[in-house]
């Protein structure tokens, strides 16, 4: 009973339910700049390299079989019958991601960080409590020749 009480302890403190919060917000984070680096800046960057479309770059390295029926150029064609494929293109993509994700994620940790300095400054300085100005005077007091 005390292994399951202190596990309850564990997995309800503030730091554990914040991780797994991070978690799902990375996440869906992550699916948002996947899509923006799929869907808007990687059809950029193909016009830029004429055409060059990273995904569906690969190597094919076993033979297709006899009973195939796609494009025998495609990726995902390829991918789904089992065929053996170095997809480096597909890499690049991930790369490229992962990047952009961790660049975003740094600008969002220094605007976070600039709001927490700046709230940091703005804030007032408590007043000083009666017992310690009443401490300081008496050592004030003591530390004067006599």
């Amino acid at each position: 009973m005390k292994l399951m009480q202190d596990f309850k302890k564990f997995a309800v403190k503030g730091n554990v339910m914040d991780l797994a919060i991070g978690v799902i917000i990375g996440g869906a984070f992550s699916t948002i700049v996947n899509s923006m680096v799929k869907d808007l800046i990687m059809p950029v960057a193909g016009l830029f390299t004429g055409g060059l479309d990273f995904s569906n770059r690969f190597f094919r390295i076993g033979s297709i079989p006899a009973t195939f029926q796609g494009n025998p150029h495609s990726y995902k064609d390829l991918q789904g019958a089992g065929v053996a494929l170095f997809g480096y293109g597909s890499f690049i993509t991930v790369v490229f991601n992962f990047i952009i994700l961790a660049f975003v994620v740094f600008l969002l940790m220094k605007f976070i960080n600039s709001l927490r300095d700046s709230a940091q400054t703005s804030a007032p300085t408590a007043a000083t409590p009666e017992d310690v100005l009443l401490l300081r005077e008496i050592r004030d007091t003591l530390k004067q020749p006599k």
